[in-house]
């Protein structure tokens, strides 16, 4: 047995987790924030056999669509340790980081 954990996008969560619901998979929930932005994420655990491994990836995959956006860019200026105007930086979200972990023991009580 396998678990996935997948961080992905508030935005795609649930249309994630709907169609992995829909194809089968049991999947558990949890709020996350991300470090670099601290903005929103949910971590997805989906536990299945090996076999379905790449069938639960790619719908991960098809569902989880990076894009665009825009944080603000604080400058210091001239070494005087006075901040500058924030200029608008354009970093890409979204997408998924998956990681793939062997399941030891499973128990359904």
């Amino acid at each position: 047995m396998k678990m996935i954990m997948a961080i992905i996008s508030d935005e795609d969560s649930n249309s994630v987790i709907n169609e992995l619901g829909q194809n089968g998979f049991g999947v558990t929930r949890l709020c996350s924030t991300g470090g670099f932005l601290r903005a929103g994420n949910t971590t997805i655990m989906v536990g299945t056999d090996e076999e379905k491994i790449s069938e639960a990836i790619e719908i991960i995959k098809s569902k989880c669509k990076t894009r665009k956006k825009a944080i603000p860019n604080l400058e210091m200026s001239g070494g005087m340790g006075v901040m500058g105007a924030a200029y608008p930086l354009e970093v890409t979200v979204g997408g998924a980081t998956l990681f793939v972990l062997n399941v030891e023991r499973f128990e359904k009580l």
